[in-house]
């Protein structure tokens, strides 16, 4: 059985994009099925490549049980459009350039992340980056509810 590939994308990968691949894997762990997943994030900007995340995200999420040290940043490539089943995009400027970059008969892979969390009011996850610690805070929060939202959508 082939795995399902899951893309979390935000600007430059070391804040939100790699905090939902983070929640998202430690989701699959905890109900047991990491093995029907690839998981993997990147940026649609090239400003923090080969970077680790954002120590502000690696705390928030150290906090909540969930590891993100080994991630390395990495921006978009064309290949990925072609290789990943689902593309999720952290807001919608970053939606736009992906839907942009695409070919278009791998547009319908790219949603925005957050529509996988309708009880939350947002559209966008929130770039936390300028901000406090309870941006990074309230990003894991909207995170863990989309990667719940999406698991229960992909897994029935």
């Amino acid at each position: 059985m082939s795995k399902i590939k899951v893309l979390f994308v935000c600007m430059g990968n070391i804040c939100r994009s790699p905090t939902a691949e983070g929640v998202f894997n430690k989701l699959l762990d905890d109900l047991g099925t990491a093995d029907r997943f690839l998981v993997d994030s990147a940026g649609t900007h090239a400003y923090h490549v080969g970077e680790s995340p954002d120590n502000r995200a690696q705390q928030t999420a150290r906090n909540r049980g969930v590891k993100l040290s080994e991630i390395r940043a990495r921006k978009v490539s064309p290949a990925d459009f072609d290789e990943f089943d689902y593309i999720l995009a952290m807001d919608s400027d970053n939606y736009q350039l992906l839907i942009e970059a695409c070919p278009s008969e791998h547009q319908h892979k790219i949603k925005l992340f957050l529509e996988f969390a309708p009880d939350r009011k947002e559209n966008n996850v929130p770039d936390p980056y300028f901000g406090g610690q309870n941006g990074f805070e309230h990003v894991f929060d909207l995170v863990e509810d989309a990667s719940q939202g999406f698991y229960q959508t992909v897994m029935p």
